[in-house]
């Protein structure tokens, strides 16, 4: 269940989270993850997602409860569910976390759907063509809805994350798997009374509850590469907010801004423009609005704006540690499978699922299936297999410091002769430096601008799309270390993603640096 959530019956409930009291409370965990369906198609990533997650809330002094695979009975969730609420104080937070199926069905209470549909997580025990048997291994968006309500009538404040599907389909041809089920045709008998009963509850109702889909209702959730492993982007993208990479301040809360920020940049650097993430309500209350708090009882005020607090002492300034990329995971390396007689490129050797290079047909696919690249010969691999390289190193640096950046309009591919626009807008940082990495494998520099120059955005208007097709991306970094050298390097005719990944690793490595990636795929037609 993705963006259904967002969009129908469960959107009712969706409503920003309140501002913390003047002492940070309680935040209890509820993580689910299903790859296991002994009667559906099963995933790849989703206990990876579930486990990662856990791990990521356990460290920031979390209360977590973990079921995966078989363990995922609606029973045993729901009792974790009630002894969470009867244990929490009001002013606690509730973080409930789901990665797996989601799917449709007739709904249940006539007239409380505007598409006539309700949707529902799809829990290992449920099976279609048993439905009247195995009904109850389903949680239907009105149960959720009274769920939520039982938190909220004790001031209790909820997080919900969904990392699944229950509609839409992708352009591109990726390989990895959707977290879509079939939809059941059949009109099913409410699997418990609070499923009628929750279908009273409106908007209007919910003032502490807000919710975070892995897709807009258009779109699919894929299972994407990340890592070489496949994983859910928004539950990746969540497990790095909640270690702390979110909290753009240092000050141990996690705004709804700084939360909104980080998942949107990181969920499409992750799943290569594929998913755009869906946060209900739309817009946050107040710009203070705490959503993660990962420090515990520590005196706040309400809004805590951008103040940097220190975890032992109320405010005490601190500053965010920002990581190598190396300590990020960044390895240096891709992995590279080879079709056909070649000599394997170097820094081609890395592990996890690897990317393709058909030697016949010149294409180069990612670990996802894509097309990154085509006519790719023994004369321009390398240059491609550093592109990668050199990608891996930017992603790394996203991951705890993104910057937002716009291609429009929002496709996840587009054909020859489109026309588009992008756009950087001004960042953190006074300095500012535009490159796109070609699908050749080439580094095309685009801008750089240094403190006190008169502009502080960039723009391409117009842009059309034309040959070589496959995989582009503009990347934008802004940074308050000097540029110029930098700019340098992008400037030499003679570039490459090797020399410039040098630059970038001798002058901004561990540094503060905010980067933006934009994906653009393309191919001759649609």
């Amino acid at each position: 269940m993705c963006r259904s959530l967002a969009g129908t019956a469960l959107a009712l409930c969706l409503a920003a989270v309140a501002p913390l009291p003047a002492l940070a409370a309680q935040t209890h965990a509820l993580v689910v993850g299903v790859d296991q369906y002994p009667n559906d198609v099963s995933l790849d990533g989703a206990v990876r997602d579930a486990e990662d997650v856990a791990r990521a809330m356990s460290a920031a002094g979390f209360t977590v409860r973990k079921f995966t695979d078989a363990e995922a009975r609606k029973d045993d969730i729901r009792k974790a569910w009630t002894d969470m609420v009867a244990g929490a104080a009001a002013g606690d937070t509730i973080i409930f976390t789901y990665a797996g199926h989601g799917a449709q069905m007739p709904e249940l209470v006539a007239g409380d759907e505007a598409d006539g549909l309700d949707e529902f997580l799809q829990l290992p025990g449920f099976d279609r063509n048993r439905h009247e048997e195995t009904a109850n291994e389903i949680i239907v968006d009105n149960e959720m809805n009274a769920w939520f309500g039982e938190a909220e009538g004790k001031g209790v404040h909820v997080l919900f994350v969904s990392d699944s599907c229950f509609s839409g389909g992708m352009s591109r041809s990726v390989t990895g798997k959707s977290r879509l089920a079939p939809a059941v045709t059949v009109k099913l008998a409410p699997p418990s009374q609070e499923a009628l009963a929750g279908a009273n509850l409106k908007e209007i109702d919910f003032k502490q509850v807000t919710v975070l889909a892995a897709s807009l209702e258009s779109q699919p959730t894929p299972e994407v590469i990340i890592d070489g492993e496949p994983r859910g982007a928004l539950s990746w993208s969540f497990a790095r907010a909640v270690e702390g990479s979110a909290d753009r301040d240092g000050n141990g809360l996690i705004t709804r801004i700084e939360l909104e920020d980080y998942i949107f940049s990181n969920v499409k650097n992750r799943s290569e423009a594929l998913q755009v993430p869906n946060f209900m309500p739309q817009v946050a209350r107040s710009e203070g609005e705490v959503v993660v708090t990962l420090t515990r009882g520590i005196p706040v005020a309400a809004d805590t704006g951008g103040t940097n607090t220190d975890a032992g002492t109320a405010g005490t300034e601190t500053q965010k540690i920002i990581k190598p990329a190396k300590d990020l995971g960044w390895t240096g390396s891709i992995a590279l499978e080879i079709a056909g007689t070649a000599e394997k490129p170097k820094n081609a050797d890395g592990t996890g699922t690897p990317y393709r290079w058909d030697v016949a047909s010149g294409v180069f696919y990612t670990p996802n299936g894509d097309v990154a690249a085509e006519n790719v010969g023994a004369d321009r691999i390398q240059a491609v297999v550093d592109k990668y390289v050199l990608l891996d190193f930017l992603k790394a640096l996203a991951s705890q410091n993104p910057g937002s950046v716009s291609l429009t309009p929002v496709k996840d591919i587009y054909a020859a002769g489109n026309r588009l626009r992008f756009d950087a807008p001004p960042g953190r940082y006074p300095n500012m430096l535009v490159f796109n990495l070609a699908n050749t494998g080439e580094v095309q520099f685009l801008d750089m601008q240094a403190a006190g120059t008169a502009s502080s955005q960039f723009k391409l208007t117009d842009v059309e799309v034309v040959k070589p097709f496959g995989a582009d991306h503009l990347i934008t970094i802004w940074t308050g270390e000097p540029v110029d050298a930098i700019g340098a390097v992008l400037a030499d005719k003679n570039v490459t993603s090797e020399t410039l990944l040098q630059a970038l690793l001798t002058r901004l490595d561990g540094r503060e640096a905010s980067v933006a990636i934009q994906p653009l795929y393309t191919r001759e037609t649609l």
